[in-house]
Order: C-alpha cells, then sequence, then structure tokens
C-alpha cells in the first residue's frame, strides 16, 4: 500500500513538472517570454513558486528541493552579507586598509577578539573562551532591550491611560475605553484576591479586552500572509502566464 502511495505521488509530481514545462515552452512559442536571462529567471521563479504551494498536496521532494534551496541561497545571502558589511568594511578596512586621510581605528579589536572568542565553542578545549564573549552579548543585548522595552511598552501605554477623560468640555471616549481595558486587564492578572462579585466581573471584561487584542493580532498576522500569497498568485498570472492585466 505504502509502494502505491509514492508510485501516486511520483506520478502527481511529474505532472506538475511537465505542465510547468509545457506551460514554458507555449509561453516561449507564443513570444510572451524571452529566453534571455529574464525570461530564464522568470521560469525558474515561477517553478519555485509551484513547488513552495506543492507542500498543499503534501510533503513531497519538489517541495524541499525549493525548501532547501531557499535555506542555502538565505545563508549564502547572509555569509556575503556578514563578510563584506561587516568583516571587510568594519575590519580590514578600518585596520589595515584605512580610506585616505584617515587613521587605524583600533577600537575596533575589542569586538573582533570577542568575535574570535565565539568561534571557542567549536572545539572542547576552548569552549570556556566562549563564554566571555557570551557573557558580554548577553550583558549588552539586556541592558540595551530592557529600557527600549520599558520606553516602548510600558511608558507608551501609560500615557494613553492618564489622557484627560474631559477635554473641551466633551467626553473623551477613546481615553475612556483604553483606561478601563488597562485596569480590568490589569484586575483579571491581580490573583492574590479570588475572582467572584464585582472583582470577577471586571476581570471577565478584562478577558474580553485580551481576547479582542489577541483577535486584532491574529487577523494582522492573517491579513499580512494573505497579502504574500495575493503578490505570488499575481507573479504567477500575472508576470508568468498574461492572464491578468
Amino acid at each position: 500500500m505504502e509502494g502505491a502511495n509514492k508510485k501516486f505521488d511520483l506520478l502527481v509530481l511529474g505532472i506538475i513538472l511537465l505542465i510547468i514545462m509545457g506551460i514554458n515552452v507555449a509561453l516561449l512559442a507564443t513570444g510572451h517570454m524571452n529566453f534571455d536571462a529574464a525570461g530564464i529567471g522568470l521560469m525558474i521563479s515561477a517553478t519555485l513558486t509551484i513547488a513552495i504551494f506543492s507542500f498543499l498536496y503534501q510533503d513531497n521532494a519538489l517541495f524541499k528541493f525549493a525548501e532547501h534551496l531557499f535555506v542555502g541561497a538565505a545563508a549564502a545571502y547572509m555569509f556575503h552579507m556578514f563578510w563584506y558589511d561587516v568583516m571587510q568594511r568594519e575590519v580590514i578596512n578600518t585596520l589595515f586598509l584605512p580610506p585616505a586621510g584617515t587613521s587605524r581605528n583600533y577600537w575596533v579589536i575589542i569586538p573582533t577578539v570577542l568575535g574570535i572568542l565565539l568561534l571557542g565553542r567549536i572545539f572542547k578545549r576552548t569552549e570556556v573562551l566562549s563564554r566571555i564573549a557570551f557573557a558580554f552579548v548577553v550583558g549588552f543585548g539586556a541592558g540595551q532591550t530592557i529600557p527600549n522595552n520599558i520606553a516602548g511598552w510600558i511608558l507608551e501605554q501609560i500615557g494613553p491611560t492618564i489622557t484627560p477623560l474631559f477635554a473641551g468640555g466633551s467626553l473623551n471616549f477613546d481615553g475612556l475605553i483604553i483606561l478601563l481595558g488597562v485596569l480590568a486587564v490589569l484586575i483579571y492578572f491581580f490573583f492574590s484576591i479570588e475572582h467572584k462579585g464585582f472583582i470577577g466581573g471586571v476581570s471577565k471584561i478584562g478577558i474580553y479586552f485580551l481576547m479582542i487584542s489577541f483577535g486584532a493580532s491574529f487577523g494582522y498576522t492573517v491579513m499580512a500572509r494573505m497579502s504574500l500569497l495575493i503578490g505570488r498568485i499575481g507573479f504567477l498570472f500575472k508576470d508568468w502566464i498574461p492572464l491578468i492585466n
């Protein structure tokens, strides 16, 4: 049974590849696509897009090929950016090939040494040296992230919460809703008092605010993913197959 399913899956993948090849040949024959660098790139992009979409059928060899190709290309691109933007420009050029009229910046040696120490984790005997660099990275990251999070989350939330409820003789409904939502959510997470009576009612309102917030976040995520899907569908039926003007 498993062998039959495998043969059927290979048959489906073969049909998909034949359809893609047939469409490319038809586009080349009708002049909608030229056999040049742009046309070949278009064919490869369309093939890889359909290969990723083939996961909707099931996990298959075509999808795995496209996935591994994407990961490899991304890793190569990141290494390229790391080498030219960090190693060459920030380290080699700064220490050994400074621009005309500028002096060498020897402070670059400190982060360079810390970066080299991170490679100590490759070998068991030098693993302890990498802890020095990791300690610096974690400490610096915490010192930089904590103030930013406080300013971006706590202080930004306090500002709208303490907005005057009456401005210009009228009630500020937005400020009132924000104030009630913040207080209700805080009471919901206040577990020192049993959630009964008035406290229970307010905490239930806090649940509603939380669900609205989570729903809005989820909806925003789905909307972003849908925009990516629409972009890929538009690429297939507009740039590759000219069915949409």
